[in-house]
């Protein structure tokens, strides 16, 4: 039985897919929500671990899971930093920590080598790439959206952070949202981005986001970067500044296997097009042309 939930995940699949949710401890103190998405036939595509980015809801990959489980098994993750983890003790909320969870759920779904992708967006693309190191089965190949070579916070957010107990967290998600408009989303280009990063504040977890915050404003991926072998699709927004595009660029030059597609903004990345890159990128990868 799935777990109680007041979405209704059928909006999330194609034209006979199903669908269920289930808690998968990963670690000894870490339980992480998962939703499986089965689609109506079967299918000779890999198996997709689908990693959101940071406090990243499903509502905003609606599109992109309606158009992948006509022909994809997706496991659909949601890392600890979200609402939905249960989390004992003193857990620690670093991108290290968050691969590892990754590895742990590899291994726990039973997942053969070659025979499934790597999907991640931002924070949970970074987290991808961190933890190829620790993967035992590799996959077939990494597909990642606008991967986050570093985290980016203005300097005064820390005092405020670091002072502020999460329980006052409605007073400075104003602040936040003037900071996301003004400095990290260009609202010209791609107004609804600003408007998906606005309404996940409402439903984030103020005590795990305090937690995540320092860790994720010391890392940086560029050490990680030599350790990756394994083929994979970048997908990058050249207009969204939010995940710094010239970064994201010179990772693609740092990977010895990595393929780059500019897909222009974010809309566009959490679209069906997106899906359609991503079947062609496999078939070319699969003929050995990339």
């Amino acid at each position: 039985m799935g777990i109680q939930n007041e979405i209704n995940l059928s909006a999330f699949c194609a034209p006979g897919a199903e669908a269920y949710e289930e808690m998968v401890q990963v670690t000894d103190q870490v339980s992480l929500r998962v939703i499986t998405f089965t689609p109506a036939k079967e299918t000779t595509h890999p198996q997709v671990v689908f990693v959101a980015g940071l406090i990243s809801q499903i509502m905003g990959w609606e599109k992109v899971l309606l158009e992948m489980t006509r022909d994809f098994k997706v496991y659909y993750v949601e890392t600890r930093e979200k609402a939905s983890s249960v989390v004992k003790g003193n857990a620690k909320y670093s991108i290290e920590e968050i691969g590892k969870d990754i590895v742990s759920l590899i291994s726990r779904l039973g997942l053969e080598p070659q025979k499934y992708i790597l999907f991640g967006s931002s924070l949970g693309a970074t987290a991808i790439l961190d933890s190829c190191r620790f993967i035992k089965k590799d996959p077939l190949c990494l597909v990642l959206i606008g991967p986050n070579a570093i985290f980016r916070f203005p300097k005064w957010s820390f005092p405020i952070i670091w002072i502020l107990p999460p329980r006052l967290y409605l007073l400075i998600k104003p602040l936040i949202r003037w900071y996301l408009r003004n400095f990290e989303v260009d609202i010209k280009s791609d107004y609804a981005q600003y408007e998906k990063y606005s309404n996940i504040l409402d439903i984030a977890d103020p005590w795990k986001l305090k937690k995540i915050v320092f860790p994720l404003a010391r890392y940086s991926v560029w050490d990680r970067l030599n350790e990756i072998h394994c083929p994979a699709l970048i997908i990058g927004a050249s207009k969204d500044i939010m995940h710094i595009p010239e970064n994201i660029l010179k990772m693609v030059k740092q990977l010895d296997r990595a393929t780059y597609l500019d897909m222009q903004t974010n809309s566009q990345t959490h679209s069906e097009g997106m899906v359609h890159e991503m079947r062609k990128y496999i078939i070319s990868l699969k003929q050995g042309k990339v």
